[in-house]
């Protein structure tokens, strides 16, 4: 299912603030310097030049060679030994014209790019769960020391009661201890909790590569509700667009034009040849000569028998073919059940929050009577 940039997270709004960062901003920084985001953008432009390899294959094939060499004749004709340097250049080109496997390994390379920008999705896609999690990590430690700081005021509040009380007789002294033990906890939650937004701090400095410094908060109430469609339905749109399934999906297909590709080692193969030939110093007889060669023509091979290593590598193609259907199988069925756990915790988070927010206006009637 694909994951549009920063729609979940931003479905909450949040609340401006003149000097904090929102959850756009913090993914921006993210993107201009997460290592791990950098990585699978290089890895991106490394697969784009699969396409050119396999284009090449297509292309014409220059080479150019030059010798030299020193040689002796033993000669029993009139003029006796001869020795002589001889040297020579050589310019050869071919065009294929037909090698089938050439053409379906260059298919293969155009689908092998494809894999690569969608692996750089996904590469986007976790970047945003990452920047989200970490972003609503730091400020639900927030939250929670302010909710134990509260907490701890209170208990303060109780402890100084428990001990006008007993001053007065009217209140033991375990009242004053127990008030005192959980004023204490508090103490050991807040710091407890203080360290964990630290840890998380640096987590989220990790990922932006600067301190976080003040982030913007949630505005209160926030306007939730579930998604639109049902359970089946986000499963059904989680087969078709997952990024996961979809790079199965195109390895499925490689695997496929792999297939075919060993088989084509079976045909013929045709191919323009040129040639331009320059030899000097070259010796018959008694005499020597220069010679330029310049031939144009075709050449065709027809394999016969190569030991049984194409059949061979048709039947591992095959096999492999059958383990890309298995996997894409299997990745579609990951998408689906990724899908419906999404959806049921989506509901259950929506109905979760509005109880809670029922609760906090359950609890704000309690302390007004």
């Amino acid at each position: 299912m694909h994951l549009k940039p920063l729609t979940l997270a931003l479905a909450f709004a949040l609340a401006p603030a003149a000097q904090a960062a929102n959850l756009s901003d913090v993914y921006r920084d993210a993107q201009a310097y997460d290592a791990q985001y950098a990585a699978a953008r290089a890895a991106r432009e490394a697969g784009q030049e699969k396409s050119v390899q396999g284009r090449a294959a297509l292309l014409p094939q220059v080479g150019l060679s030059g010798n030299v060499a020193r040689n002796h004749v033993d000669s029993s004709l009139p003029g006796g030994d001869v020795d002589y340097t001889g040297n020579g250049v050589a310019i050869n080109a071919t065009q294929p014209l037909f090698r089938r496997q050439n053409w379906v390994a260059f298919e293969q390379a155009q689908n092998q790019t494809k894999i690569a920008d969608v692996q750089f999705k996904l590469a986007g896609q976790d970047l945003i769960l990452r920047v989200a999690q970490a972003y609503f990590d730091v400020l639900q430690s927030q939250d929670n020391i302010a909710f134990i700081q509260a907490q701890k005021a209170a208990i303060s509040e109780q402890l100084a009661s428990a001990k006008r009380n007993f001053e007065v007789g009217t209140a033991t002294i375990t009242d004053t201890h127990e008030a005192q033990a959980r004023y204490d906890l508090a103490v050991a939650q807040e710091i407890a909790e203080q360290n964990t937004l630290n840890i998380r701090l640096r987590a989220l400095e990790k990922l932006i590569g600067k301190p976080a410094g003040a982030l913007d908060t949630l505005v209160e109430p926030a306007q939730l509700k579930a998604e639109a469609g049902s359970i089946d339905d986000w499963a059904e749109r989680a087969g078709k667009g997952n990024l996961q399934a979809e790079v199965q999906r195109i390895a499925k297909a490689i695997a496929d034009q792999d297939v075919e590709r060993n088989r084509a080692g079976h045909l013929p193969t045709l191919d323009a040849v040129a040639g331009y030939t320059v030899n000097n110093n070259q010796n018959f007889g008694t005499l020597q000569a220069d010679m330029r060669t310049a031939s144009l023509g075709l050449q065709l091979n027809l394999p016969i028998y190569q030991g049984g290593l194409v059949s061979s590598q048709v039947r591992e193609a095959v096999a492999n073919q059958e383990k890309a259907r298995q996997d894409l199988e299997a990745a579609i069925r990951d998408a689906g059940l990724s899908a419906r756990q999404a959806y049921l915790n989506v509901e259950s988070g929506v109905a979760r929050v509005h109880a809670l927010e029922q609760a906090l206006v359950s609890s704000r009637a309690q302390l007004d009577s």
